[in-house]
């Protein structure tokens, strides 16, 4: 698992790129309309599950834990075509999609960060990230009925942290395959 997520590193860090974008939209334009802050996450929720499924796909035959990403790439898909299909839903109902999706999200997270605890050096920030998505959950279901404007805020703060951890995760693992191909050379 380790030498495919090395491999594909720039899948991560698009990952995180898109996280942290989504997040500094959410604080810039705390003004947007619910329904346009549903279509954004589901854009997001969209990309980041087909870059999941991208690099699941493409370590299936070196990676026996191939389906964890098969798993979090149909699970952000899913939760994308539910934000597209019912863009008026009511913001109690999307404070949930949302929670599941980074509920779900934060123990695979957790569970390919264990994986890889013996195979490379900081799998902690995956694991954080994974800490950071489940923290956020529980947030949004301790406090499902808060204001339009603090569910932005806190799905900002979220994706940037999460997005900044990811970047930082993808470079350690470029470096990993930088070491590999160096020493292949030798």
């Amino acid at each position: 698992m380790a030498e495919i997520l090395a491999r594909y590193w720039w899948v991560i860090l698009i990952r995180g790129l898109a996280a942290i974008a989504f997040g500094i939209v959410a604080f810039v334009s705390p003004g947007i309309t619910l329904v346009s802050l549903i279509l954004v996450f589901g854009v997001f929720a969209l990309v980041d599950g087909v870059f999941s499924l991208l690099a699941a796909f493409q370590g299936r035959g070196a990676d026996g834990d191939w389906w964890l990403g098969v798993l979090r790439g149909v699970l952000g898909i899913g939760i994308a075509v539910l934000a597209f299909r019912n863009p008026a839903i009511t913001a109690l109902v999307f404070v949930f999609y949302i929670a599941a999706w980074a509920l779900a999200g934060g123990i695979l997270e957790i569970a390919t960060a264990i994986r890889l605890r013996d195979v490379i050096e900081g799998e902690w920030l995956l694991g954080l990230a994974g800490a950071a998505s489940i923290a956020f959950a529980g947030l949004l279901l301790w406090a499902p009925g808060a204001g339009a404007l603090a569910l932005l805020w806190w799905i900002g703060a979220w994706a940037i942290v999460t997005g900044a951890l990811l970047v930082f995760e993808s470079f350690l693992l470029r470096g990993l395959r930088r070491e590999a191909a160096e020493a292949a050379a030798s």
